[in-house]
């Protein structure tokens, strides 16, 4: 123990008779190093985290010390190299690098679009659907990309069809038909109107109005129906209606001959014919329970104005806020001049940008 102190003390008297030898300005540099390396310990937690401003001062002042204090610091002599490395490095750095150019983000966003979308397309099929709409990619590129956002290959993705894809399709070939009905201001007859409409767009056909929708005058309005469609017949399948005695066997006769098969819903189960009954709640809620209709006559005109602004204009949820058949493309973000479009003297209210 003696021993162990004297030692002690004779170690503290060497290190002050060292510091009496040494000179005011490497005194000074020291305290520097110090007060700068307690700075940078107070700012931090854990591991020091030293910044571009702490390298350099550090690297400036270490310069001025003797080899024996260096060894002691909060940096080693291989990290100030390693920083000078670095400062090399990005000096001779040239902005210009050649090799393989980055993608391009709106293909990196088309590539993912088209293998969430398609569950079955691998990466050759979507590089021919880029190559297609102008963007020559090559296959290992599609297939780089689609490993960058983890998208399974095509195999496993398209293991089984979603319900919601599976509807979706089955919807674009189907129809829905209903009546409703009008109960007139002043004659107080009760006016019928048959519809149909397109499951897939949401866009509805007025088919007419009358006050005595028996059996020959509904399939006469199916033949006029399929007329008017023409060749457009051919991409329906089903036709969703109710078990109303309206709905001859002459009239699924007249779609049997267009290749459309029709679909009976069950007795009392007006949900089985959502789409249509859907239409009836929309009609009734913006035109008819807020319109006085006189006569029939009247009835058309409002039903023709209505129709026109519901197909063309009105946005659809379940078309993701757009309508069935749009008159005008979608303008751009940020138009500040927009134009109020009255509909049937301002009961409903449509609204587009003005002409410059």
């Amino acid at each position: 123990m003696a021993l162990r102190l004297l030692y002690f003390v004779f170690v503290r008297l060497v290190g002050w008779l060292v510091l009496l030898g040494r000179s005011s300005a490497v005194k000074d540099v020291e305290l520097l190093v110090l007060r700068h390396e307690v700075a940078v310990l107070r700012r931090t937690h854990g591991r020091p985290r030293l910044d571009w401003a702490d390298r350099a001062v550090l690297t400036a002042l270490v310069r001025r010390l003797p080899n024996w204090l260096r060894d002691h610091r909060l940096v080693t002599p291989g990290t100030v190299l390693r920083w000078h490395r670095r400062l090399v490095a990005k000096k001779w750095t040239y902005p210009n690098r050649t090799g393989r150019r980055p993608v391009d983000g709106t293909v990196v966003a088309l590539i993912e679009r088209m293998a969430r979308e398609n569950a079955g397309w691998g990466y050759r099929r979507i590089q021919g659907e880029l190559l297609k709409l102008g963007h020559r990619v090559a296959a290992s590129t599609v297939r780089r990309v689609r490993r960058r956002l983890r998208i399974p290959p095509s195999p496993t993705r398209d293991t089984d069809t979603s319900w919601q894809r599976f509807l979706r399709a089955q919807a674009v070939s189907m129809l829905a038909c209903d009546f409703f009905h009008v109960d007139c201001a002043v004659t107080l007859k009760r006016v019928y109107v048959f519809f149909v409409i397109e499951v897939g767009t949401r866009y509805v056909h007025i088919l007419g109005t009358t006050t005595n929708p028996d059996g020959l005058w509904t399939t006469q309005q199916a033949r006029n129906f399929l007329m008017r469609l023409d060749d457009r017949a051919s991409d329906f399948r089903f036709l969703v209606r109710d078990r109303a005695g309206q709905f001859a066997a002459s009239f699924d006769a007249v779609l049997a001959d267009a290749g459309i098969d029709v679909v009976k819903i069950p007795p009392r189960c007006p949900r089985a014919n959502c789409y249509a009954e859907r239409f009836v709640g929309t009609v009734r809620r913006e035109l008819t329970d807020r319109l006085l209709v006189i006569n029939e006559h009247h009835l058309k005109s409002v039903l023709n104005r209505y129709l026109s602004q519901y197909n063309h204009c009105r946005p659809h949820r379940a078309r993701h806020h757009t309508p069935p058949r749009s008159d005008h493309p979608i303008p751009e973000p940020g138009c500040k001049s927009i134009r109020r479009r009255p509909v049937l003297g301002g009961l409903i209210n449509g609204y587009e940008p003005a002409a410059a």
